[in-house]
């Protein structure tokens, strides 16, 4: 059995680091406006609806600028590539602070969007290009864990910044750490190409590929991706995984205030309980993905297993949380969803690294996060309508449910196996029927 040699170890180490500080880092600045919901409403006298389509701004243009993202990261590397979404974002996060009205911060956010819609397809190439096959699953759910990290030390340190300095000074400072973030990454971080490797270490990381999936992805591996049960598969279950996550993200803090009662001040600690849970569940889901696949479970299964499974349990979860009158088993309840979205959430993304050709890896999963920001996109604004039109969130949760179990099916049923490098005479296995 092939293994790491100092020189990769060390790399991959660094490596997720660079990772988890930019997705950590992407969370908090995604996390600024739900933060500052309350303050920016009596501010500039925003409607519960339009705060919801505001909301709902980032993530519009964070799902449809994710299919070039993906076929960028793939062509140019991920140095530059996420080196250059960083930069945007963080202009993006800074022009939030001098806004005067909804057509400005509308314009704000939809930068914010495309500048983060490289980060998670390149952390999928970053995964195919330095770690093995079998070590995949843990690097994984380690660099998505980020994002529940990013959501739970976002509420308590926004909260902190903003009620310091303002709301407007708050995205002005997180826009200049992102600045600083992009110039470290690129100082630091190096593709394999960059990296005199030995044939030893390539071997290691290139254990498993099929032949000829090393080369550099043109228009038509792009395009020919929607072809197959997989690619759809992904798109379907990713759905409902980002609906239930952008449902907690955006309106968590507006949930604990409105229906629950609670202050500013109480909610900027509470609010963070249920994405501490989510990063757990994040690392978990790539530990499981790798345990299942060292027992010889098949790399297609090990992920489709505990993606749909968690789903399924989320959709529970988050139906207990709508019906109980308890703040404490909400709060639990939604604490348990999270730690079971993000666990499917890293599953997902392992999908990315087994389920396409490596010169696809980013492709894939561009695709894959397309169809889960089209879900996260119209969560803030169905649950600000279902809120303004029913004055509970009740509804709204069971809503996030329903969407969780149906994507949990999608999922299982489309998923087969893995997307050859070239097309067969025949056709493939699971490719779709026309």
């Amino acid at each position: 059995m092939l293994v790491a040699s100092p020189r990769v170890k060390r790399i991959q180490i660094v490596s997720l680091v660079l990772l988890v500080s930019a997705g950590v880092l992407n969370y908090v600045d995604r996390a600024t406006l739900a933060v500052a919901n309350p303050l920016i409403r009596e501010e500039l006298g925003f409607s519960l609806a339009e705060m919801g389509l505001l909301l709902s701004a980032f993530l519009w243009a964070y799902a449809f600028a994710q299919l070039p993202a993906g076929a960028l990261a793939d062509r140019f590397g991920p140095r530059l590539t996420l080196t250059a979404g960083l930069g945007f974002w963080s202009l993006g996060q800074m022009l939030g602070g001098a806004v005067s009205g909804f057509g400005q911060f509308f314009a704000a956010r939809l930068v914010l969007g495309v500048g983060e819609a490289p980060h998670f397809p390149t952390c999928a190439r970053v995964t195919r290009d330095w770690f093995n096959v079998r070590q995949r699953g843990t690097a994984t759910g380690i660099w998505n864990c980020a994002s529940s990290l990013g959501s739970f030390i976002a509420l308590p340190l926004l909260t902190a910044l903003m009620l310091v300095f303002g709301w407007r000074t708050m995205f002005v400072i997180m826009g200049g750490v992102g600045l600083a973030l992009a110039a470290l990454f690129y100082l630091i971080f190096r593709n394999p190409g960059e990296v005199a490797l030995t044939v030893e270490e390539r071997g290691f990381l290139r254990e498993g590929d099929a032949p000829g999936a090393a080369r550099p992805v043109t228009l038509g591996d792009w395009r020919r991706l929607f072809a197959f049960r997989t690619t759809w598969g992904m798109i379907v279950g990713y759905f409902g995984c980002i609906y239930v996550t952008w449902l907690y993200t955006a309106w968590l803090p507006g949930y604990l205030e409105i229906e629950r009662h609670f202050t500013v001040a109480k909610t900027g600690w509470v609010a963070a309980i249920p994405f501490a849970f989510g990063v757990v569940g994040g690392i978990s889901g790539g530990v499981i993905v790798d345990m299942l696949a060292k027992r010889g479970v098949s790399p297609i299964m090990s992920r489709k297993l505990p993606m749909a499974g968690s789903l399924v349990l989320t959709g529970l979860f988050t139906l207990v949380a709508a019906w109980t009158p308890s703040d404490t088993v909400a709060i639990a309840c939604i604490s348990l969803s999270l730690f079971l979205v993000y666990l499917s959430s890293s599953s997902a993304w392992a999908m990315a690294s087994v389920a396409a050709p490596a010169n696809c890896t980013a492709s894939i999963g561009s695709m894959q996060n397309f169809g889960g920001y089209i879900g996260g996109a119209l969560a803030p604004t169905v649950t600000g309508y279902i809120v303004q039109g029913t004055g509970h969130f009740g509804p709204a949760l069971i809503t996030a449910s329903v969407i969780a179990v149906i994507a949990a099916a999608g999922y299982w049923t489309l998923i087969r196996d893995p997307i050859p490098v070239t097309d067969l005479p025949a056709a493939p296995a699971g490719a779709l029927a026309v």
